[in-house]
């Protein structure tokens, strides 16, 4: 008998504790999701699809959204590896605020001018890093 409620008990605790991980990944997911940063990746999405012919850019899509898929269950593990819940609680409770929801909304753009002044920098960097090449 003791042992069925030793079993009982620990199937409880071990599926309380799954159930909380899962909605911890919900949280991460979730932060990740309203924080913008899926629109730094859309950004590079597009630029990467337009050197797709346009007959192969459906077939690529599939392809690189598994990707993308990937990414994001791994960026999922390291959030949670470096955030504790209340990081991820405030987190959200940030990116639920105005500055925050503006901050989401403008990451797309900022990535894609950032970008944009990285490529008119890259001769300079490029210039610089054979300078100390050599």
């Amino acid at each position: 008998m003791k042992k069925l409620i030793f079993t009982l008990a620990f199937v409880c605790v071990a599926h309380f504790g799954f159930a909380q991980d899962d909605a911890f990944k919900k949280d991460i997911k979730k932060v990740i999701e309203v924080s913008g940063a899926s629109g730094q990746l859309s950004a590079a999405k597009k630029q990467v699809l337009s050197y797709i012919p346009e007959a192969k850019q459906a077939a690529f899509l599939v392809e690189f959204d598994a990707i993308l898929a990937k990414i994001n269950d791994k960026t999922v593990e390291i959030y949670a590896q470096e955030y504790t819940k209340e990081d991820i609680k405030a987190m959200l409770a940030f990116y639920e605020s105005p500055v925050g929801k503006k901050m989401a909304e403008k990451s797309e753009l900022i990535a894609t001018k950032s970008q944009e002044s990285m490529g008119e920098l890259q001769g300079e960097i490029q210039t610089l890093v054979m300078k100390y090449m050599q």
